[in-house]
């Protein structure tokens, strides 16, 4: 979500996010009204010594501030880099949930067609169940989207939810 918002696909995704804001900001602070611990991965765009702080600031000083800023990480949450699409490729998320209890995963942000259906699939195939709320990922394209949460929900079982409070119930 710490994303510039300078690319050919931009204003796409833009419209989409604006369009979702409200769900994403209201599963984050759901989250963290019931203490379920909150990862933030977000993409390092090739620069290595990249970290929270210098990942938002960068966004922050892009096209877009006003979708940034409702998602850059407290300073006391678990924020990881990433250098793919999945949150899970070559990071230490896996080790985190593990270490944590965690069998259960929710996933929000962007791209739905992108990072949302890699990382949901690298989640399944960690034994990990997943959830999604569609009204809570951003696209670039709507029909790619709607066909990966299809797939996120068939073949890898993940739970689609509406992002509202009972987001959080169990099944």
């Amino acid at each position: 979500m710490l994303n510039r918002y300078e690319h050919d696909d931009a204003p796409s995704l833009k419209r989409s996010v604006q369009a979702s804001l409200p769900a994403m900001r209201g599963l984050i602070e759901g989250a963290r009204e019931r203490g379920a611990l909150t990862v933030w991965v977000n993409d390092n765009y090739g620069d290595w010594s990249a970290n929270a702080a210098k990942l938002a600031d960068h966004a922050l000083a892009g096209a877009e501030p006003g979708l940034v800023e409702p998602f850059i990480a407290p300073d006391d949450a678990p924020f990881i880099v990433k250098a793919r699409h999945s949150v899970f490729y070559g990071t230490q998320l896996e080790y985190l949930l593990r270490q944590e209890g965690v069998t259960d995963v929710m996933l929000m942000g962007q791209v739905t067609e992108q990072c949302i259906l890699y990382s949901a699939l690298d989640a399944y195939v960690r034994h990990l169940d997943v959830t999604i709320a569609p009204d809570a990922v951003a696209h670039i394209h709507k029909d790619l989207a709607d066909a990966a949460v299809r797939l996120m929900e068939i073949n890898m079982r993940a739970r689609l939810v509406k992002a509202d409070a009972s987001a959080f119930d169990a099944e």
